[in-house]
């Protein structure tokens, strides 16, 4: 009996024994019809108890009703261990070490052939199919190689004989210490290399927007230095000369005609032409830092400017005075001073003042010329 069929029968035993004890309660019927309901009840629970365990006893396969099969045969496996067996990577020279514990088994557990190596066609199986991934990785990848090895030869796979199954575990990729130590070098220059490229190429774009673009005119560049220094104009102003210079300098040229003023040292003026002292009038001083100008056009210029008139005697006062001055420096200079405005003679030449101190007596306004007053 199931157990279906038992919560069936379970099921309507209680629905029996209420009606039963319903119709007793409320029909007031006679003692003996309600044990004779319950009795009823017993029996039919007995006769169902009776059925299910004759239905245990039974077997429900009886002998010649199957068809027996042989048992499968033990399969044989078997392990080897290698080690360290290169194997090609994506760069020559540079091979992987592979060790792992390989684990084979026939393909027909039943054939007695004893002319082959099963062991051999396993790890030949197993370094084939590693070699199939090894060669197309970088070495400096071994880490991340291992892995994906220990994934693909986790599974059994037969040779391409088809006479044994072989898989690898414990799998593990390195590389020579050697190599290794190469590989680091060789990451490091060119990551070296790579900063160095981009610097280079930073500074040739910097170098092609300054020449052919900032410094292509003396213009541009001070449109460029204003664009930067937008709230200090004066002193984009005051650099003007500097940027011509520059832009001058990038391109190999001269500064600009409009802009040579602002160079002076670059653009000094035009040198005055050589005239002796006695050509000099006094309606024509002399360039003062000019090279033609000596000590006595300088006074003379000075005197101008202040307002002495040719012959005043205190013109006259004042340049026997710095001839006195000069002479023990430069006896040839105060001699030419005496000289060009006519102050009479030597210091020593000259007549003593009453007190015995002071300037010697001035010659007549006759006695020489005043011209360069």
């Amino acid at each position: 009996m199931s157990s279906g069929q038992k919560t069936v029968l379970t099921f309507l035993s209680l629905i029996y024994g209420l009606i039963v004890v319903i119709l007793v309660l409320f029909l007031r019927w006679p003692v003996w019809i309600w044990l004779g309901s319950v009795s009823l009840l017993l029996a039919v629970w007995i006769t169902v108890a009776v059925v299910a365990a004759r239905a245990r006893q039974r077997d429900p396969f009886p002998p010649g009703s199957l068809i027996e099969q042989p048992a499968p045969p033990v399969v044989e496996r078997r392990e080897l261990h290698i080690t360290r067996v290169p194997l090609p990577s994506a760069v020559p020279d540079y091979d992987f070490l592979f060790s792992a514990r390989v684990r084979w088994c026939p393909v027909d557990s039943t054939a007695a052939d004893q002319l082959t190596n099963p062991g051999a066609l396993a790890v030949e199986a197993v370094l084939a199919r590693a070699r199939a991934i090894t060669w197309a990785v970088e070495p400096f990848r071994s880490s991340l190689v291992q892995h994906e090895l220990n994934g693909a030869l986790g599974v059994m796979a037969p040779d391409r004989e088809n006479r044994v199954q072989a898989m690898a575990l414990d799998v593990v990729l390195t590389l020579s210490e050697a190599d290794q130590e190469r590989l680091e070098r060789l990451a490091a220059i060119r990551k070296d290399e790579a900063i160095w490229e981009h610097q280079r190429r930073y500074e040739q774009n910097k170098r092609e927007y300054l020449s052919g673009d900032v410094l292509t005119s003396t213009g541009s560049a001070v449109v460029w230095w204003l664009a930067k220094n937008d709230d200090h104009v004066e002193k984009t102003v005051k650099d003007i000369g500097l940027l011509a210079r520059l832009s001058s300098a990038a391109n190999n040229s001269e500064v600009s005609a409009p802009f040579r003023h602002l160079v002076l040292d670059a653009f000094p003026p035009p040198p005055v032409p050589e005239r002796p002292p006695s050509a000099l009038q006094p309606d024509e001083p002399p360039v003062f830092g000019s090279p033609e100008a000596d000590a006595a056009d300088l006074i003379a210029e000075a005197f101008r400017r202040v307002g002495f008139r040719p012959g005043d005697d205190e013109g006259l006062l004042i340049v026997d005075q710095l001839a006195m001055a000069i002479a023990p420096r430069d006896a040839v200079t105060a001699e030419e001073i005496r000289r060009r405005f006519g102050v009479g003679g030597s210091p020593t030449a000259a007549h003593p003042h009453p007190n015995g101190s002071g300037p010697p007596q001035m010659q007549d306004a006759s006695e020489g010329p005043s011209e360069p007053f």
